[in-house]
């Protein structure tokens, strides 16, 4: 292998890793391509079965009927079953441009779009999860707990002086990257449990945990050590935000906001910005999360640090969120429905 290496060209790592980028690249089009030629024909099987209920007043066996003739001719094709037809005629019915808003229905993979359709019923609000879903990659199991935990609402909730701490590009992104609330009733905790109870098991779910913070947070430590003359000083948590490119300090409360937890909090970040950042990082940002706030006294609190920092609450225990579940049927109940629409004009 040595005597290869050296007859290899001076060039030949940059170019064999610009290949591999070429080929992933390639690859990725390929698939994007086929899932959105499948889109393309599921709405269009979709349109052309609504067409042809509406004009000749097909009822619900018809549909079992093209389900089982196609599945005959299409053995190894999945996605042919009378609730996936269904679904294909909803799509069309809710979809009618195939467009999700203004996002093209091409760039989600199937299921995806079954589950905006069916869980989502505001067209904007749908569009919203679309985008988002795109942007960040969403699994299918992602999106759904975002649409259940009504994320759209929660993000870029949280109280923040960043309009004043931060330059404006870095502003309207560390605003978008922080919710309020918070929800972390997969702990199993009970709603008086401290700090260090919450902060273990927090730890003990770090991929939950995660999920709930969004895309680009990286943990680096729990209960982080730093040293100012002499003394020590202990973060509760500590992340690395790889859009932001900062440190974000994580304090928790199990109690409600006071006006010195800002002040303990901007101590924390001047600390990281003096003994950890780099010189590329941006400003460290901190998060406190409080059993509970006031909103103005946490905006006079913040009003006068210079420190970017945002506060939000956070909730152990809360009932299932009500507006989104009820507004739509399940797919099961979608799947009843529209069997029973279908059988409303049929005579066969």
């Amino acid at each position: 292998m040595n005597n290869i290496a050296n007859l290899l060209p001076a060039d030949y790592s940059d170019w064999i890793s610009s290949l591999k980028q070429r080929i992933a690249g390639a690859r990725q089009k390929a698939i994007l391509a086929a899932n959105g030629e499948q889109i393309r024909l599921y709405h269009e099987i979709g349109k052309e079965i609504l067409e042809r209920q509406e004009r000749q007043g097909w009822g619900a066996k018809v549909i079992d009927r093209i389900s089982a003739d196609l599945r005959a001719a299409f053995p190894d094709m999945k996605g042919l079953s009378p609730s996936n037809l269904k679904y294909m005629r909803f799509f069309a019915q809710e979809c009618p441009e195939r467009l999700i808003g203004q996002q093209s229905a091409d760039l989600l993979p199937w299921f995806h779009i079954v589950t905006l359709i069916t869980k989502v019923a505001d067209p904007g609000t749908r569009e919203w999860y679309a985008s988002e879903t795109i942007k960040y990659t969403w699994s299918r199991e992602t999106l759904g707990l975002n649409i259940k935990n009504q994320l759209n609402l929660r993000q870029g909730a949280a109280i923040t002086n960043f309009k004043r701490s931060l330059a404006p590009s870095q502003a309207g992104l560390a605003n978008e990257v922080l919710k309020d609330p918070y929800y972390f009733d997969f702990l199993g905790l009970g709603d008086q449990a401290q700090e260090r109870d919450i902060e273990s098991a927090l730890v003990r779910h770090i991929t939950r945990f995660l999920l709930e913070l969004g895309s680009g947070f990286a943990f680096v430590g729990r209960q982080v050590r730093v040293e100012v003359a002499g003394d020590e000083f202990f973060f509760d948590l500590l992340f690395y935000h790889t859009r932001l490119k900062c440190y974000i300090v994580v304090e928790l409360k199990a109690t409600a906001f006071k006006p010195e937890h800002a002040g303990q909090l901007n101590f924390y970040l001047s600390v990281v910005d003096a003994q950890m950042k780099s010189p590329d990082d941006k400003p460290t940002i901190g998060l406190l999360l409080c059993k509970t706030k006031n909103r103005l006294v946490a905006e006079y609190a913040l009003s006068g640090i210079d420190k970017p920092i945002g506060v939000a609450e956070y909730q152990l225990v809360r009932a299932l969120p009500e507006p989104l579940d009820t507004c739509l049927p399940s797919i099961e109940e979608l799947e009843t429905g529209l069997s029973k629409e279908l059988e409303q004009d049929s005579h066969l």
